[in-house]
């Protein structure tokens, strides 16, 4: 039986009374972070964080936009950062977007009127495509950074393809070895920040999770020629972590008119964590993109 819930805890050992959360449809507390402007907000934007990681690296494209009159949201996906669920473990790749579209749901109850943009980096943003793909009238416009839209070509080989779907019947558990965190920034004060990130995940990646990243690319591949809404990618062109493949033939095959492909000569993964003068370029495209989709005041 569960807790009740006066009793849950995060995995850092605080209440969920204390913190901010959703409960999701399996019962599970996320933890969710909220950054509000200071005058009434003229619109909504979830950001949807990547593999291993949480909710707080993106304080920084947060602030960008609350400048700007618009109200930021996110929680810890399930398995990551303050929320519950078993450490990067995930039985279908759905559950993240459901929850995505769970908060999303419940802040547009809060701010009936007003439109919702998406914004998710690596995993976050085949989550982001996918919930787009699920509800492709209800978001303006959805911000790629670094996204995951298709697997690695030397990771997934056909033969490593076969191979992790044995392990994933036989083992599920076994480690496919963890996130390099080198690979995440050019900026070694943001590669440290990484590893000494309490929050993030640093152990293995778990055949069963792999295998769960692989359906989801195989899906956003079925999706990609039914994608009508608008979208904006931004890529490290040095990006070992996600294929910038991956990001042209989104950006080749999309149906959609509104998009646009900004690639980042040397930049590495995490483009909002890299080299001081990308943040700072990111961040006022970023911005820019979104501001000149809100609809105009009446």
């Amino acid at each position: 039986m569960p807790e009740p819930e006066g009793n849950r805890l995060s995995p850092q050992g605080v209440p969920y009374t204390d913190l901010p959360h959703i409960v999701n449809a399996d019962g599970l507390h996320l933890f969710c972070r909220y950054w509000e402007p200071d005058s009434q907000p003229k619109a909504l934007v979830f950001v949807a964080h990547g593999a291993g990681e949480h909710s707080g690296g993106y304080a920084d494209i947060a602030h960008s936009l609350t400048q700007h009159g618009i109200l930021v949201f996110a929680h810890d996906h399930v398995g990551h950062g303050q929320s519950e669920g078993e450490r990067m473990a995930i039985k279908n790749f759905q559950i993240y977007i459901r929850d995505a579209l769970q908060h999303i749901d419940i802040m547009k109850g809060r701010y009936p009127n007003l439109p919702v943009f998406i914004i998710g980096h690596s995993m976050g943003g085949a989550i982001s495509i996918l919930t787009a793909c699920e509800r492709p009238q209800d978001f303006p416009g959805v911000v790629l950074i670094g996204p995951m839209v298709q697997m690695n070509a030397e990771s997934a080989t056909p033969f490593k393809v076969f191979m992790a779907k044995i392990l994933n019947r036989l083992i599920p558990k076994l480690s496919l070895g963890s996130i390099e965190s080198k690979w995440v920034s050019r900026d070694p004060k943001q590669v440290e920040a990484y590893d000494t990130d309490e929050l993030n995940y640093h152990g293995g990646l778990r055949v069963s999770f792999g295998m769960q990243l692989m359906d989801a690319a195989a899906r956003i591949k079925r999706e990609l020629p039914n994608i009508t809404w608008p979208f904006f990618i931004l890529h490290g062109d040095a990006d070992k972590l996600c294929d910038i493949g991956g990001s042209h033939l989104l950006y080749n095959e999309a149906k959609t008119t509104d998009k646009k492909l900004k690639v980042y000569e040397k930049a590495y993964h995490a483009l909002h964590h890299d080299l001081p003068e990308t943040v700072e370029s990111v961040l006022k495209e970023v911005s820019t993109w979104i501001l000149e989709r809100l609809p105009s005041p009446h």
